[in-house]
């Protein structure tokens, strides 16, 4: 059974970056198909059916796709050589209960970490949370403004370029979303001053942790976490949403409020041409070599601090 809704099987430009933490050195472009599960179907524990692609492209590429279905995939794609590229846990907050109920099952040192957090902002915003809501296109032409401004700070966009889009075709979809209701979004001031950004669009009962930044001055003050909660607060409020569906990747914040997750992974089904194996190979090698280096340097870190505790005793 596919577990996935209609792919588009026009295969689109992806950049196969070879990184090193948020640096990339290089990248290798190839034609792609890309089939995105969301959290529902990543949930449903089905292996998704590839569509068929044309000449021109150079494969697929998978994303989110639970571990345990992937001998099923690979093993009906028949002669596409399979590659990971990446494994990680796809976080979600499940809806169910209230607000009050989700935040008490947070560990004790999270629950007082946010509560101090969030007394401190509000002792320097008058006393009081300055958290601002939007939903309707109006009130999104506001926010997109002051949102814009915190973006062009932080660090999704200036290293990872991921932070919150300016482009007519973004603000087109922004306002399609508005008109049907399928959009939040959320701004904290500290001080009178924008200090951290949310913006959520919604499929189907699902909220999407789509974009979010905070202004590095602030650092120091965990505004997006503080955000994060009165998000939580406001979308537990209106008592019509299932999930909220923290994407790919990892991050303390997504494990600290999160009521469960899948053991997801990003796999490349690649055409078994001459030029798709050096890909494959490089690729390999690359992250082979990183993945030592960092191992040398974790060992090094810890024989030092080894030493030094000998020499203290």
């Amino acid at each position: 059974m596919n577990a996935v809704r209609e792919i588009v099987a026009a295969p689109r430009p992806v950049r196969l970056k070879f990184e090193i933490g948020a640096r990339t050195l290089f990248t290798v472009r190839r034609a792609l198909v890309r089939v995105p599960l969301t959290l529902a179907e990543a949930r449903s524990g089905l292996a998704p059916v590839l569509p068929p692609i044309d000449r021109d492209a150079d494969g697929y590429l998978v994303t989110s796709l639970p571990e345990d279905r992937m001998a099923t995939l690979v093993a009906g794609a028949g002669a596409m050589l399979p590659f990971v590229r990446q494994r990680y846990t796809r976080y979600f907050l499940d809806f169910a209960g209230d607000y009050d109920a989700w935040f008490a099952s947070l560990s004790s040192n999270a629950r007082q970490g946010l509560r101090r957090k969030a007394k401190k902002i509000a002792a320097a915003s008058g006393g009081t949370l300055d958290v601002r809501r939007f939903r309707t296109m109006e009130e999104l032409v506001a926010f997109h403004s002051v949102a814009r401004a915190i973006s062009a700070t932080t660090y999704q966009e200036r290293l990872l370029g991921s932070g919150l889009p300016e482009g007519a075709d973004f603000l087109r979809a922004m306002s399609a979303l508005a008109a049907a209701d399928r959009v939040r979004a959320w701004l904290l001031y500290i001080a009178g001053e924008p200090a951290a950004y949310l913006y959520c669009p919604i499929e189907g009962e699902t909220v999407i942790y789509a974009y979010v930044g905070h202004d590095p001055r602030f650092n120091d003050w965990s505004p997006g976490a503080v955000l994060q909660l009165e998000a939580m607060q406001d979308l537990f409020g209106e008592g019509r949403f299932a999930a909220f569906d923290f994407t790919e990747g990892e991050g303390q914040h997504k494990r600290q409020f999160a009521t469960g997750g899948v053991e997801c992974l990003d796999l490349l089904l690649l055409r078994p041409t001459l030029a798709n194996r050096a890909t494959m190979a490089a690729l390999g090698g690359f992250n082979r070599a990183v993945a030592g280096a960092k191992r040398l340097v974790q060992g090094a870190g810890l024989a030092a601090l080894a030493k030094r505790v000998r020499r203290g005793a």
